[in-house]
């Protein structure tokens, strides 16, 4: 799978995630701090990460900041992106059950190793649910974005 991932800050647990991402085999698309020469900034980078989402050219993006809103915040500006700040596992596999969240926010401030490393578990580990309200609840965020491109 291919994860686009953003930082503002070339942080240790930013530095630490595109690791664990590739040692459980996938592919990272670095933006922002992680990817020489390009815009720090958490609105910018974020944004980057998540349009590779929206567009196709990733599967899915983690994108970080100090606290995780404020990259949250600007990947959910992007339409078609559902992004999650998710603290804990259990937040991050409701987030992809529940919500069918594409982009996973994470702070910097907060976010030690073991519990990136349980955050990952879990949102890789759970998929979208099957359950028609939930469906339903997706479906609406996604007609949500459509009425937002139209103004």
């Amino acid at each position: 799978m291919l994860i686009s991932v953003s930082s503002d800050t070339d942080a240790p647990v930013a530095r630490l995630l595109v690791a664990e991402l590739r040692e459980r085999g996938h592919e990272v698309r670095a933006h922002g701090a992680l990817e020489p020469g390009a815009d720090p900034q958490w609105a910018v980078c974020a944004e980057a990460a998540a349009r590779d989402v929206a567009a196709g050219a990733a599967d899915q993006a983690v994108v970080c900041c100090w606290t995780g809103t404020g990259a949250s915040i600007a990947a959910n500006k992007v339409p078609g992106v559902r992004a999650a700040l998710c603290t804990d596992a259990y937040t991050a596999a409701g987030a992809r059950r529940w919500n069918d969240a594409n982009v996973l926010a994470l702070g910097l401030r907060l976010t030690s190793e073991p519990v990136l490393k349980e955050i990952l578990d879990a949102w890789f580990a759970t998929g979208p649910s099957d359950d028609a309200e939930d469906r339903g609840n997706v479906a609406h965020v996604g007609r949500l974005d459509a009425g937002r491109a139209g103004s």
